[in-house]
């Protein structure tokens, strides 16, 4: 399995984090088996795009809730990594206290 879970909403409350707030957190690794994705659904042509992440952020982004992480955004990134075999994946991680 790639994932943790394959969940269709995110559970944790509204963290109210803009895009610009995002890029204050500092990427880690992330271990692809940790994730709780957050969709169920992939746009396939993103996927697929040479360059995926030129309307957004170069890392995904993880929400860390009661223990639990949360892919919110980047499910391309992480299914890329998971393709090319890699276990891990560069995220940026909000802590929601």
């Amino acid at each position: 399995m790639i994932f943790k879970a394959v969940g269709d909403s995110r559970p944790y409350p509204d963290h109210g984090l803009t895009s610009r707030q995002w890029t204050d957190v500092a990427p880690r690794l992330v271990r692809l088996d940790d994730l709780i994705t957050t969709k169920r659904t992939l746009d396939l042509q993103m996927l697929l795009s040479e360059d995926s992440t030129f309307y957004g952020d170069l890392f995904a982004h993880v929400v860390e809730w009661q223990g639990e992480l949360y892919l919110e955004d980047g499910l391309h990134r992480a299914l890329r990594a998971a393709i090319h075999q890699r276990p891990t994946l560069h995220a940026r991680v909000f802590v929601v206290p």
